[in-house]
């Protein structure tokens, strides 16, 4: 839906990427190398990534879908297995199970974290994994899950957060990455698997690239995918990462800021104590949500729904009711979240909500 400002007001963005000249000089210096994939940017990339992340290993492809569905396979996940997943998430999460050919069993989630509910969780004979999803950059409760399967932590939008001492994108088995452009790091497109594993690492090395084998002769023991992420897009990344300090502390003030505004007026987020949200998206609580974003969006203000109840979409509709996380959906509010966002900016969203909550 196109967002139409009321006159004499300017359009405040839903999202607005961090990019500059370190990122165009980056690129330019890709361009000239003529190595435009499968080239340095690449390791240099992944290097920094693993280092961000505290995690042996980091493996780049072409966005965050394809890292989910990557670490899945390498899981072994496949027909005839379940894998249990927030019944509140971006599909992706569910749809890489099911295009495996395994059934994605949602969970109910926590109306407060909006995360999945680890005291809902049922370990089944064919559970194979649980994916526990970093939702909007708040650390799940990862340690609270059984230690009985494997445990993939979503953390597309969790870059920079912290889990206690733990970061993000180091708290299962394996973890997921995405460089959208509302992430905090981005590449325009592109994901990233992180890992200890050796050999899960080598798994994704190899099917993110047909399947052939990493070192040694060419060969292909099992079929792959082209998952690669370009040198160019890398590029932007190295530019990215090594701002990620500077980009989680400027959101993290827009969050305070808006934290400060809209206290006592809509249900705000926050982190659990201890622990660093990484900031992805300022996701509120407020009755009538559906109304609300309409009415911001004709005050000019981009505003959308959190993310998605699962069992409300079709695909995933034969798996019953899950009374919190449709509350979450029909209440959850993603306000504008970038760096280029000032204090009028924000006082004109609190006052919008104010109004319209108020009524």
């Amino acid at each position: 839906m196109v967002s139409r400002a009321q006159p004499g007001t300017d359009l405040i963005r839903l999202a607005w990427p961090d990019v500059g000249p370190a990122e165009a000089e980056a690129v330019a210096e890709v361009l000239e190398s003529g190595q435009l994939t499968m080239g340095p940017k690449v390791d240099e990339f992944e290097r920094r990534l693993a280092a961000a992340c505290g995690t042996e290993h980091a493996l780049v492809v072409s966005s965050g879908t394809a890292a989910l569905h990557l670490a899945v396979l390498a899981l072994g996940i496949g027909p005839g297995d379940e894998v249990l997943v927030p019944a509140y998430t971006f599909p992706a999460t569910a749809n890489v199970v099911a295009m495996v050919g395994a059934r994605p069993v949602l969970v109910e989630v926590d109306p407060e974290s909006m995360n999945l509910d680890p005291g809902k969780v049922e370990i089944g004979p064919r559970t194979k994994a649980i994916i526990a999803v970093d939702l909007f950059g708040r650390p799940a409760r990862i340690e609270e899950l059984p230690d009985t399967v494997p445990v993939l932590e979503d953390a597309a939008g969790a870059l920079g957060a912290r889990r206690g001492g733990r970061r993000c994108g180091s708290l299962g088995a394996l973890a997921c990455l995405s460089f959208h452009p509302r992430k905090i790091v981005t590449t325009g497109e592109g994901g990233a698997v992180t890992t200890d594993d050796a050999e899960l690492a080598v798994a994704i090395r190899r099917m993110r690239h047909h399947g052939i084998e990493p070192r040694g002769a060419f060969e292909i023991a099992q079929p792959g995918f082209n998952y690669r992420l370009s040198d160019i897009l890398c590029a932007v990344g190295i530019s990215q990462l090594a701002r990620l300090d500077q980009l989680l502390e400027a959101r993290t003030r827009v969050a305070a800021g808006y934290t400060e505004r809209l206290r006592g007026i809509v249900e705000t987020p926050a982190a659990d104590e201890g622990d660093v949200h990484g900031w992805q998206a300022y996701v509120i609580q407020v009755e009538g949500a559906a109304d609300v974003i309409a009415a911001l969006r004709e005050q000019g203000i981009e505003a959308q729904v959190g993310t998605y109840a699962l069992h409300r979409l079709a695909a995933y509709r034969d798996q019953g009711e899950f009374p919190e996380a449709s509350r979450v959906f029909d209440r959850a509010i993603a306000l504008p979240l970038h760096t280029r966002l000032t204090d009028s900016d924000l006082d004109r969203v609190a006052e919008a909500l104010t109004s319209l909550v108020s009524k």
